[in-house]
């Protein structure tokens, strides 16, 4: 089974990756584990993503690319039937036209691209209400999973604090580059007739419950 998971930040696709992964015994491969991987055993890819990224420039869909069709060629893969879980791959259409190469040159395709769908002001609502503690990294949130004292640790007493990645402004502008990049992607895939919708608000469970049906008639 191979599956490509979409959603802006905050749809929880790590959650439901998670789910996926286990129930269905295919490697969840997320991008960002893909690069920590590469440029901390400096390989010569990730050697290559480390100029990019020290020059404070993006890295290449090209680089990208390569460094993707490198983890799907590793055991964990193969022995999966050459399934996978993609999260945060592709991002762009050029990515996903790279990947049926990919999966062209296994004789195979892709089966689903699962869209978790979320208003994008739940979205911000969700993300910038989070709050972490910073000597044992428990998460909170100021709505959903208040400490019992505001602002406190409830596990050790150290004073909360807020990512920057968390705030307002920067969610907004994550979502902005998600929407400009995905919407294309989205469309791809809904003419190649392999994207699902299904509705990020609902509890977790039930999303799951939703991508099970889908992929109950797929080998």
């Amino acid at each position: 089974m191979r599956i490509v998971l979409l959603g802006p930040p905050g749809a929880g696709k790590g959650t439901q990756a998670k789910q996926i992964s286990e129930t269905y015994k295919i490697p969840h491969i997320s991008t960002g584990d893909i690069f920590r991987e590469n440029m901390s055993n400096d390989t010569p890819l990730g050697k290559k993503a480390k100029e990019y990224i020290a020059q404070g420039l993006l890295v290449p869909d090209e680089l990208v690319v390569d460094m993707v069709a490198d983890r799907l060629s590793q055991d964990d893969v193969l022995s999966a039937n050459y399934g996978y879980l993609l999260d945060g791959f592709p991002r762009t259409v050029f990515q996903a036209q790279a990947l049926s190469q990919i999966n062209a040159k296994r004789d195979c395709e892709l089966d689903f691209a699962i869209n978790l769908e979320v208003p994008f002001d739940i979205l911000i609502e969700r993300i910038s209400g989070r709050r972490i503690c910073p000597t044992c990294q428990a998460t909170y949130h100021i709505k959903y999973n208040k400490p019992k004292i505001e602002g406190i640790c409830d596990l050790d007493g150290t004073p909360l604090y807020q990512r920057e990645d968390d705030k307002v402004e920067t969610v907004k502008k994550r979502i902005d580059v998600y929407q400009e990049q995905t919407e294309p992607l989205i469309e791809y895939y809904q003419n190649k007739h392999k994207i699902i919708n299904i509705n990020g608000l609902q509890d977790m469970n039930d999303v799951f419950e939703n991508i099970k049906e889908i992929l109950s008639g797929v080998n």
